[in-house]
């Protein structure tokens, strides 16, 4: 009888350790990275949308995020995303396309979710792009409809004839949205030229260019753009010059833009958020997780650039706060 009690006993024993090591074995406390290349305001929601929503999936307690700004430096981007490599985060947020870059570039085995890029095929070099990336990255992405941003252009001046494309050099996704406004305006009859500076420090220079020898400036969406709204709006407005600027987001209209046609990058981050929540789960694959897109955009205008334009603003625009 005593070693039949003593059997069951450690058949107990083997199953609690069993149920024990399994309990353990599920991860239900996570470390997150977020690497944002600079502060302003898109990206700063993109952030904290993304943060949200983790938080609300996971629980407060179960999520610690180690988050790092690059202030706008590309190269920092790298150094923040090995950083989270070496500490071995459970997954990794790029906030922008060079932050995406470098963490692709770091690791193809921690998961890697894009926030606030335009186009992942140009960011990451892709050929045949059907929407997924694949491997260890996938994503959501702020591209607006290019070709209603040139409607848009025409619906508030219908006289223009030359738009001045204003963009960073250094930012791929700039460029590709450029080059299909571009497109879009030839459609529509009208003549545009590209006007690129290559950061911060020329900027004011070729905004004044752009604007002297154009009938409307179009900004993309722009990190650098974004970063230095004072700048375009000092070489534009502030010197005296009446050229409207239509934006590809929000954030650049409400410094320096008359209207713009944008997304919530709240909104985009929480989506991103979501993703990630489910990845951490173990819900969903990232290498079979499409790249998500924003699900409406918003037509919006700058009251004060308005009222200094003397423009009316036509039905379907709303005042940006």
């Amino acid at each position: 009888m005593k070693k039949v009690v003593s059997l069951a006993l450690a058949l107990c024993m083997v199953v609690a350790s069993v149920f024990a090591f399994a309990s353990c074995g599920k991860k239900t406390s996570y470390t997150v990275g977020i690497c944002q290349l600079v502060e302003h305001p898109a990206l700063d929601a993109a952030t904290k949308g993304f943060k949200d929503a983790l938080v609300k999936a996971l629980g407060e307690e179960n999520v610690t995020f180690n988050e790092a700004n690059a202030q706008g430096d590309s190269n920092t981007c790298a150094t923040i995303v090995n950083d989270f490599v070496n500490k071995h985060v459970d997954l990794i947020m790029a906030n922008a396309t060079p932050a995406l870059q470098a963490a692709a570039n770091a690791t193809t085995t921690i998961p890697i979710l894009g926030t606030s890029v335009t186009d992942y095929a140009t960011a990451l070099s892709l050929k045949d792009f059907n929407g997924t990336v694949g491997g260890n990255i996938s994503g959501t992405s702020d591209l607006a409809p290019l070709d209603k941003q040139a409607e848009m252009i025409k619906e508030l001046y219908p006289d223009c004839k030359k738009v001045g494309l204003l963009y960073c050099s250094a930012e791929a996704n700039s460029l590709f949205q450029v080059n299909a406004v571009a497109e879009a305006l030839t459609k529509l009859g009208i003549e545009s030229v590209k006007f690129s500076f290559a950061d911060s420090n020329d900027i004011a220079a070729v905004a004044a260019a752009a604007a002297a020898g154009s009938d409307v400036v179009y900004i993309p969406t722009d990190n650098t753009a974004a970063n230095c709204t004072e700048a375009v709006y000092g070489a534009i407005y502030g010197a005296g010059l009446k050229t409207p600027v239509v934006a590809g987001e929000e954030g650049i209209c409400k410094g320096c833009g008359l209207a713009t046609l944008s997304i919530d990058y709240y909104d985009l981050g929480y989506a991103t958020g979501e993703m990630a929540a489910k990845i951490l789960k173990g819900e969903a694959k990232i290498g079979e997780t499409a790249i998500a897109y924003a699900p409406q955009v918003q037509k919006k205008y700058n009251k004060a650039v308005a009222e200094l334009l003397g423009k009316t603003m036509p039905e379907g625009y709303t005042a940006i706060d």
